[in-house]
């Protein structure tokens, strides 16, 4: 690895060392404090300040690359919004995940009415850059009049457990959130969620769902795809 990388410049630590604290950090649900605590079982003396500092630079460019490469996603979305405290006030967290349970986006905002709704769809065409032939959301209206207005061709699907699939999607944020003890601030949350979407959506890789086989060859693609995005 060429560690005269212009993204690395002035890091006086190896850029290995970088890498894989960040990646530590997005795929397993440990503290920047649980991170310092690890390297320092391998005789890696590092702060969990400068950890934390790593993952806000580098992990929203590791992710950025990931999205550039990634293949695409299926042509139905599951939607679904759920509430989040940050600071002591109320936000609405917007997720859309394909058929696949990829993350197609993840969006906070403030409200959930239909002016949020519309805005989350349209980070969703941009980002797809195609209309999905299908979406399943709950019965919200605003899901309604964002379909009539900007996706009317595509089916929409509100029946009872359809969405089930999208519900589900919430729980690794939630469990991340308890971790974090909380979001502070909206950049931040948004910082994370949209790295860690990325990373979530090459590594999750089923692993009950296929064979031990298969998965060693899917988790071996998978750290290739990782080893390519943080190199460059």
């Amino acid at each position: 690895m060429n560690t005269s990388n212009r993204l690395y410049k002035r890091h006086r630590f190896p850029t290995e060392i970088i890498q894989y604290a960040v990646w530590f950090y997005f795929v397993f649900n440990l503290s920047h404090r649980d991170i310092e605590d690890l390297l320092a079982k391998r005789g890696i003396q590092v702060s969990y300040e400068a950890i934390r500092l790593w993952c806000n630079k580098f992990g929203p460019k590791y992710a950025a690359k990931l999205r550039r490469k990634h293949q695409g996603y299926g042509d139905t979305f599951f939607i679904d919004e759920v509430f989040i405290k940050i600071n002591g006030r109320q936000h609405y967290l917007w997720r859309a995940v394909d058929q696949d349970g990829e993350v197609v986006d993840i969006f906070l905002q403030k409200r959930r009415d239909a002016k949020a709704a519309k805005c989350f769809f349209k980070r969703l065409l941009r980002k797809n850059k195609s209309e999905p032939r299908k979406i399943v959301t709950d019965k919200l209206r605003s899901y309604g009049v964002a379909h009539r207005e900007l996706i009317p061709d595509s089916i929409h699907d509100t029946s009872q457990y359809a969405n089930n699939r999208s519900e589900l999607s919430h729980q690794p944020t939630r469990v991340r959130e308890r971790g974090m003890r909380k979001f502070k601030s909206i950049p931040q949350a948004q910082r994370f969620l949209n790295t860690h979407a990325a990373v979530y959506n090459l590594f999750n890789l089923g692993r009950h769902l296929v064979s031990a086989e298969n998965y060693r060859y899917f988790r071996l693609r998978a750290f290739t795809s990782w080893e390519n995005a943080v190199a460059a």
